[in-house]
């Protein structure tokens, strides 16, 4: 049963107050890395690794935690994730070295990608069909609005105070949200239906392996330029490093604009959308390089690159919930876990081609490639897809003859 228009809003928004700490969390890193490559005693690139790190908690914990706490009741189970993911952060304060870095953002990570799946399934549960989107858009526009507010705030923060200032702050923004959650949603069963066999079932549909490969590879692009973001307007642009929040803040307001659209996009089809998406993504990383060399033509750039991806994540989410059936709380919270894969991917290829010193307009030729081949996996799911449907009709033909 559907819960009042109220309720189900409340619900929602306290969903989205921990896609707020998730975000602010994932991105601030990007904005402080030279802060905390100085802190650790690593290069620049060297420290992109902590990006990587807080990424494969994420590829770790999603699955994971999915499938094992699939008859788990879902309001406990948000909770939980929560409480953990504030507990990981507060620990940053003794982390000072590159091992012990690595550690605490790999633990941090391991919530990530459960709390979006199942968040987002939950969400999609309290509205109309019609609305699915909107629900799983609402949830990630935390998310966006964490890159407006939430890491320039804490770049700031990272910046004048101690680069372990804003994950203390995400802290407590996470234990805010597991109160949002025990005092707002209702409660939440897990289905009866649900257990790890039913869950892992949705593994051996090849959509919903074609989903995750578009987001793995399709997504790694923008990672592979935004992970630098910081070196790249101060070297290419000459921006001072003291504005760069402001930057941070454009990317962040792209992200909340796509998040609005993705709703209406969805509306022309979910798989033509995602192919659109990414073929707009391919193009503005391509150009990216030179354009970084005019400021305002960067911060515009950056504008874009914010607004298309964030179009993108809610259509990937709506595509696995629906091609993963019976799984999909594990296949909702995978496309999480894939994209911190593309996280993990495009900093990896970023440190790769800065460390042969190809200089900071390289990366984004990296994530160029990287989304036209996740168009060409999108084309061939339409493909198949528009196959098997044919072949069905013609069977249901044959029966009815």
């Amino acid at each position: 049963m559907i819960p009042s228009k109220h309720r189900a809003t409340y619900a929602i928004l306290a969903l989205a107050i921990g896609g707020f700490a998730i975000g602010t969390t994932e991105f601030v890193t990007m904005g402080l890395l030279p802060q905390i490559a100085a802190g650790t005693g690593v290069s620049i690139a060297t420290a992109g690794h902590y990006v990587s790190a807080y990424a494969l908690g994420v590829v770790v914990g999603a699955p994971l935690i999915a499938v094992v706490a699939a008859r788990v009741p879902r309001k406990g189970l948000l909770m939980g994730l929560m409480a953990f993911f504030a507990v990981a952060h507060l620990a940053i304060l003794a982390a000072n070295s590159y091992a012990t870095v690595m550690g605490a953002r790999f633990l941090a990570g391991i919530p990530h990608g459960a709390f979006f799946g199942i968040g987002s399934v939950v969400a999609a549960s309290l509205v109309p069909h019609e609305r699915r989107t909107a629900a799983v858009a609402m949830i990630l526009g935390g998310l966006a609005v964490s890159n407006v507010v939430g890491v320039p705030v804490a770049t700031v923060l990272g910046q004048r105070v101690s680069w372990h200032a804003p994950y203390v702050a995400v802290g407590l923004i996470a234990a805010l949200t597991v109160l949002a959650i025990a005092t707002w949603m209702p409660h939440q069963p897990a289905n009866g239906e649900e257990s790890m066999r039913t869950e892992l079932r949705a593994l051996r549909r090849p959509q919903v392996w074609l989903a995750l490969l578009i987001g793995t590879v399709g997504f790694g692009g923008m990672f592979a330029m935004y992970s630098y973001i910081t070196p790249t307007m101060t070297d290419l642009a000459g921006l001072d490093e003291r504005y760069i929040p402001w930057v941070l803040a454009a990317y962040g307001i792209g992200m909340v604009a796509g998040m609005v659209l993705s709703g209406r996009v969805a509306r022309y089809g979910i798989l033509r959308g995602i192919i659109a998406s990414l073929g707009l993504i391919a193009a503005l990383l391509a150009v990216f390089g030179p354009a970084a060399h005019v400021l305002w033509l960067a911060v515009v750039m950056v504008f874009l690159l914010g607004l298309v991806p964030s179009i993108l994540v809610p259509l990937l989410q709506t595509r696995l919930m629906d091609v993963a059936h019976e799984g999909q709380s594990l296949a909702a919270a995978l496309n999480h876990s894939t994209l911190n894969t593309a996280n993990a991917l495009g900093a990896w290829l970023g440190s790769v081609v800065l460390t042969l010193g190809w200089g900071y307009g390289a990366p984004s030729l990296v994530g160029a490639v990287l989304a036209v081949l996740g168009v060409g996996v999108a084309v061939l799911s339409a493909v198949l897809e528009r196959r098997t449907r044919t072949a069905v009709r013609g069977e249901q033909e044959l029966v009815a003859a």
